[in-house]
């Protein structure tokens, strides 16, 4: 099943629906402002988003916050030696919580 980041948004944290469109850009914001926790993982050969936000996440479908945070476009596989910014989940459910 293909993912689309703007026709349906996906129900996430308690079951209120977000298109990534509307979270993307917050949280690109948040992480070059310095005031979201990321951890860093440089790729390696054959990586991919979804597989790195599995195992980050436990659900490869939020791959589009690791590309959010990293700057990186909407791409599924990156080559190697690319510095991805992982953002807590913490801080991803606060975004989607807060008004701002």
């Amino acid at each position: 099943m293909g993912l689309s980041r703007n026709l349906h948004p996906k129900k996430i944290f308690g079951g209120k629906a977000y298109g990534t469109s509307m979270l993307s850009s917050k949280i690109r914001s948040r992480i070059e402002s310095g005031k979201m926790a990321y951890s860093v993982y440089i790729t390696k050969e054959a990586d991919r988003l979804d597989t790195i936000a599995g195992v980050a996440y436990g659900d490869s479908s939020y791959w589009w916050a690791i590309a959010a945070a990293s700057g990186i476009g909407w791409a599924l596989q990156v080559p190697p030696g690319i510095v991805l910014k992982i953002p807590e989940v913490a801080e991803i459910m606060a975004i989607v919580t807060s008004k701002v």
